[in-house]
């Protein structure tokens, strides 16, 4: 039986442009330790137009998990105006609650 990470890459091969499999894979990756790889599919999310406002949060949390606090930082504060951009308040809030969690971590 196939796993959940051959689901979506064969859903993805099908599909290759599909946001939401795409972002679907990057969790599997994660879980599996695959964090480059992850990072890197999130990261396409994120120079699409219009941006994939999910994957900058999760890009922020994957990368805080990581210790690479100053890049989360940057990542979730770009997350946070493309949110506003799109008129995605939730979103930017929660953005920027774990933005500020980050930096009681970070001092």
């Amino acid at each position: 039986m196939p796993t959940r990470r051959e689901k979506l890459e064969a859903m993805l091969a099908a599909d290759p442009n599909d946001s939401f499999l795409q972002y679907g894979l990057s969790q599997e990756l994660a879980k599996e330790g695959e964090h480059q790889r992850s990072l890197e599919l999130l990261k396409g999310l994120r120079h699409i137009s219009p941006p994939y406002v999910p994957a900058f949060f999760m890009a922020g949390q994957q990368l805080a998990k990581l210790g690479r606090i100053d890049d989360a930082r940057a990542v979730l504060r770009d997350g946070i105006e493309e949110a506003r951009k799109q008129r995605n308040d939730h979103a930017a809030g929660e953005m920027a609650e774990f933005l500020t969690g980050l930096g009681e971590l970070g001092e």
